[in-house]
């Protein structure tokens, strides 16, 4: 009997158990081996079965992660009545998960996009904010995004050996290196914007005036204020009508 076979423990009923025991610990007939006559050295698992089926993934020496799930359950299944809107707890179940479902699709548009330059995610955020905000400076960079330097470093290599971002020196601070976009890196931008916003366009149809303007307060009032950096301060402090954008 190979690993992960089904087996049936003694003394259960005839329920199918995945069993990920090495094979030195199964008898022939495919049941586990009585306590006394197992190795010394072999890991011992420890388990009641009910009514559910079990599933074991070991992780770590002695120790089993232990799933249970109840036959009736299916992919098709609804959440339960606690996770669908706002419960007596005040927990938005709702809200949390079309926000998950929402940005998931957001940026996947542009995923598959950027897979054929072997970029990811980091790559997209940079290029966005040096070619929305041009001559930011990597410390503006580490505010905006939150990442490490050392991501952060590896990212901007890549971007500028091949050709995307330029960096150059500051005007008043020669020691200052700005960043920039070349026309490469534009492009690449705007192709990645093009895709989300026809669809942000789909789901903003049929929107206009007071329903467009409730859609910016969520998104600006889900956004945390208390030390905000130099993009957010633009973002902030501009309309909608005048805010610093590139048609």
């Amino acid at each position: 009997m190979e690993r992960g076979s089904p087996v049936c423990l003694p003394g259960c009923r005839p329920t199918v158990v995945r069993s990920t025991y090495p094979k030195a610990l199964l008898s022939p007939s495919g049941h586990v081996r009585p306590f006394e006559h197992r190795d010394p050295n072999e890991t011992t698992y420890y388990f009641v079965v009910i009514d559910h089926f079990v599933t074991l993934n070991p992780i770590y020496v002695n120790m089993a992660d232990i799933n249970l799930s109840s036959p009736s359950a299916g992919a098709g299944s609804k959440p339960n009545e606690a996770r669908s809107g706002q419960t007596p707890s005040g927990l938005r179940w709702d809200i949390i998960e079309l926000l998950f479902f929402a940005y998931r699709d957001f940026v996947g548009d542009a995923d598959h996009e950027l897979e054929a330059f072997g970029f990811g995610r980091a790559h997209h955020r940079v290029l966005h904010f040096v070619h929305r905000y041009p001559g930011l400076k990597v410390a503006d960079l580490l505010d905006v995004l939150r990442i490490t330097k050392q991501s952060l470093g590896r990212v901007l290599k890549q971007l500028l050996d091949e050709d995307y971002i330029v960096q150059r020196a500051g005007n008043n601070d020669r020691r200052q290196r700005l960043l920039f976009a070349t026309p490469k890196g534009e492009a690449l931008v705007a192709k990645l914007a093009g895709l989300q916003t026809e669809r942000l366009n789909r789901a903003l149809r049929g929107l206009e005036g007071d329903g467009l303007e409730i859609i910016r307060q969520f998104l600006r009032a889900m956004i945390d204020r208390d030390d905000p950096d130099k993009v957010l301060e633009t973002i902030f402090g501009a309309s909608p009508s005048n805010a610093k954008a590139k048609e």
